[in-house]
């Protein structure tokens, strides 16, 4: 049996939840094993639930489990995300996450844990929605020297700008749909203004780097100020608008910023609309 925790159950945690849940026949087919939740951290106690008995309130309760083999981190934000997965590292858990945030910050110094502990810390989902791209530079890259790492990595700001391309809407009509359809939080910010895009293109040139890049000194500029005059002289020069997050390597240099872009009809990511990410990689060997 491999035992799993999960560390905050809103929209992520739940869905894990599901997951495991449903497909586990799937899942024991593909792995050998027996794959089940055996505790779930969350200040609710869901009464009534079917999941009722395996909440804890105290993280120490899956710290100290030895019985427990993985945790899968859905909390979001860097505290106390960070000290749980650190302090799960080091009693030699398998870590999993999609917090962006956590592994902009703390990326570097929890793989580090993870080698020394001999176990693994994935964050596969912190970038990209479900493109494979940490696995892909890590592995199937492994013997490429980088060039630059160019991405479409916010699917909320890429709705808004393919609403204003193709339908002509101003800036806030666009992002009142977004919030409607549930792409945009209530507090878009850290979409609006890059702020998410420059967590994730962080990460990938940590990656492509093998150092820590500190993501505050990125420039980031979002698309608040984008407006349909930029589309329509967009148009004219038959050309879109896109928020690119890009990491250019050069002389031993990182150069790298967020900003809106007019792009080209014949570049690679200008057929990539709606809430859809994409990203393209250039190396010194396979090219783009």
């Amino acid at each position: 049996m491999f035992n799993v925790a999960i560390l905050g159950f809103g929209t992520v945690g739940s869905g894990v939840y599901e997951v495991i849940k449903e497909n586990n026949a799937l899942l024991k087919q593909k792995t050998g094993e027996d794959i089940a939740v055996k505790k779930i951290l969350d200040i609710r106690d869901f009464p009534g639930s079917e999941w009722e008995s395996l909440v804890v309130h105290d993280i120490k309760e899956i710290i100290e489990d030895n019985d427990i083999d993985a945790v899968v981190e859905t909390m979001g934000g860097t505290s106390p995300a960070f000290e749980f997965v650190r302090d799960a590292l080091l009693s030699g858990k398998h870590v999993t996450t999609s917090n962006k945030a956590l592994v902009a910050a703390h990326g570097t110094e929890l793989l580090k844990i993870a080698k020394e502990k001999n176990v693994n810390f994935f964050f596969e989902a912190s970038v990209g929605g479900g493109i494979p791209i940490i696995r892909t530079l890590t592995e199937s890259y492994a013997g490429e020297h980088f060039k630059e790492i160019t991405g479409i990595l916010n699917g909320t700001t890429n709705y808004i700008l393919t609403k204003m391309d193709a339908e002509g809407e101003d800036f806030e009509k666009a992002l009142s749909t977004a919030q409607e359809l549930g792409y945009a939080e209530r507090n878009p910010e850290a979409d609006v203004k890059g702020h998410d895009t420059c967590r994730k293109i962080a990460i990938l040139a940590s990656l492509a780097t093998g150092k820590e890049v500190n993501f505050e000194e990125i420039y980031t500029e979002g698309i608040t100020k984008i407006d349909t005059t930029d589309f329509e002289y967009a148009k004219h020069m038959k050309l879109s608008i896109k928020l690119f997050g890009d990491s250019k390597f050069e002389d031993g240099m990182l150069y790298a910023f967020v900003a809106p872009v007019m792009v080209e009809r014949d570049h690679p990511l200008y057929m990539v609309n709606d809430v859809f990410n994409g990203i393209m990689v250039e190396g010194n060997m396979l090219g783009k």
